[in-house]
């Protein structure tokens, strides 16, 4: 049976003034097409809450570049939605957090990139640390529940007690240490971004002390990266299940890395409705349910705990979008994932610009670019 999604992640832009190198933006981002108008996202918006989404997650790119964000915040919430600003702080200024407090934003996340400007700033390649504190101090004087979240790696992992302090000194109430999902951009550099298995019990440990000393002042999410763990994590709570994403182009996704994977028909909302997207396209229910799975997942008894992992991580690294997600140690392709972690490495970074995107379209499919293989 197909249930209706709960969640619309809009993502409304791949605009964006920070170069991140783990950014899970399409590395051909410079190639995608135009923007949704935003006649368009309001329809959708529409669309998806009558089909029973009732979280909205407002993501980029950096969202707060498209300048009707304060109207499509204020439509969603005469729709009903719960909404969730997920952005970097640029383009935060005092005026526009007034304008999406009138217009009903119920929370934002926040992000950093590490704990000192130093870091931060080169991470990002630009000089918004000073600017992202400012950033928490509006969010916090405008009365809004704060979640702070940096990614983390190689180069920061290290620093994981200082951006604990960090998060409690801005006054964020919750702290997602989200460990690096290689997507994207962190695909391209994750022999640099991989880090050690030393650095994630440490990090570990620091993460349980500070919970034990800072109780319900910060909650702390840690999440360890997939190729650590023996078995995989549910692909976005299961494929077609929970979430719906729709890029900045109109496509709609069960994922915001899924337009990577060949032969996969994801309509574009300029074309069908939000209902005829998640209960009849060919996407959506390709991954559905159990029919699918290859060996070992159709024996295996924990194929309803991660329903075969990661369709996109399973392309990256096997060239196969049907295949056991290879994280899983009962996969045949386990090795790749061990050769990943064994081969991690110091090289330089590349930066998510506008240039790169174009040279790495140029360069041909980014597929298995930076894998193991």
């Amino acid at each position: 049976m197909i249930t209706p999604p709960l969640w619309l992640v809009a993502e409304l832009t791949y605009t964006c003034p920070l170069h991140c190198v783990f950014c899970s933006n399409p590395v051909d981002f410079a190639a995608q097409g135009p923007e949704l108008s935003t006649a368009d996202w309001i329809r959708v918006l529409r669309e998806a809450r009558a089909l029973g989404a009732v979280q909205l997650g407002l993501t980029g790119g950096e969202p707060l570049s498209r300048k009707d964000l304060e109207e499509l915040v204020s439509e969603a919430h005469g729709l009903g939605y719960y909404i969730n600003l997920i952005t970097s702080g640029a383009g935060l200024s005092e005026k526009r957090i007034k304008a999406l407090k009138y217009a009903g934003l119920d929370h934002i996340q926040l992000s950093f990139q590490d704990s000192t400007r130093q870091m931060n700033d080169f991470l990002s390649s630009t000089r918004t640390f000073d600017l992202k504190r400012r950033a928490a101090a509006l969010i916090k004087e405008h009365g809004f529940p704060m979640v702070m979240n940096c990614v983390v790696h190689r180069m920061n992992l290290d620093h994981v007690g200082l951006i604990i302090d960090l998060a409690a000194d801005i006054g964020a109430e919750f702290l997602e240490l989200a460990n690096t999902q290689y997507y994207g951009w962190a695909l391209l550099n994750r022999d640099q971004l991989m880090p050690d298995k030393e650095q994630l019990v440490r990090a570990e440990a620091i993460v349980a002390e500070r919970r034990k000393s800072l109780g319900s002042r910060l909650r702390i999410l840690f999440v360890v990266p997939d190729y650590f763990e023996g078995r995989p994590k549910r692909c976005m709570n299961g494929w077609g299940s929970t979430i719906l994403c729709v890029n900045p182009a109109g496509t709609a996704l069960p994922c915001q890395a899924a337009k990577m994977l060949p032969g996969m028909d994801f309509p574009s909302v300029r074309d069908a409705s939000v209902r005829e997207i998640w209960y009849d396209s060919a996407g959506f229910n390709r991954f559905r349910g159990e029919d699918w799975m290859p060996q070992p997942c159709r024996s295996c008894p924990e194929r309803t705990i991660d329903l075969g992992g990661c369709r996109c991580q399973a392309y990256q690294l096997t060239g196969d979008v049907g295949a056991t997600d290879p994280v899983c140690d009962k996969s045949p392709d386990h090795g790749i994932v061990l050769a990943a972690v064994a081969a991690a490495a110091q090289k330089p970074l590349l930066f998510r610009t506008p240039g790169n995107s174009r040279a790495l379209i140029d360069a041909g499919p980014p597929a298995t670019r930076g894998s193991a293989q």
